[in-house]
């Protein structure tokens, strides 16, 4: 997604409530530290949720150059293929192993979200499957849908095969 001021790819996407309507921005980092120091032509010397913005923004442009950031986004888990870009845009990962394969991405974010980086509270009593198992199947899925974009048929059946037998492990 390109920045809406300029030609450059927007790496920060902005939800502002303007009279009861949410509106959508998506800049570039210097669009966007300009856009979160002024509010609305004005300097922002509340201390409110702008100026706390832009001082992540000051601080992610000392932190990491555009080159790293477009690397950081071509990162993609070894499981389920999803990329950190993907993981940016939409705002969900695609497998438990995300979380180790960007662990130093994700780990200041979750810490500030929680508070914590560690679960703390009630699991499941029954869970589906282990860990191992559900990672199995993951990868499984991810190779058939590769395999039938190749037109690779036989492949495909073999794992869809191989897919179901696991499927129906679980459930007996």
């Amino acid at each position: 997604m390109k920045c809406q001021q300029c030609e450059r790819p927007a790496t920060f996407h902005i939800t502002e409530l303007t009279g009861g309507k949410p509106q959508e921005l998506h800049l570039c980092e210097e669009h966007a530290r300009h856009y979160l120091t002024t509010t609305g032509g004005e300097p922002s010397g509340s201390g409110g949720m702008a100026a706390a913005l832009a001082q992540q923004v000051q601080q992610m442009a000392i932190g990491q150059t555009a080159e790293e950031l477009a690397h950081l986004d071509q990162q993609a888990c070894p499981v389920c293929g999803i990329t950190f870009y993907e993981f940016r845009s939409q705002g969900r990962l695609g497998c438990p192993h995300d979380y180790v394969a960007f662990t130093k991405q994700l780990e200041p974010l979750i810490y500030n979200v929680h508070g914590e980086s560690e679960h703390v509270g009630k699991r499941p009593r029954r869970s589906s499957g282990s860990s191992e198992e559900r990672t199995q199947l993951i990868r499984l899925r991810r190779e058939m849908r590769e395999a039938v974009e190749n037109e690779l048929y036989e492949k495909a059946s073999e794992l869809r095969d191989q897919i179901r037998r696991i499927e129906t492990e679980q459930v007996a």
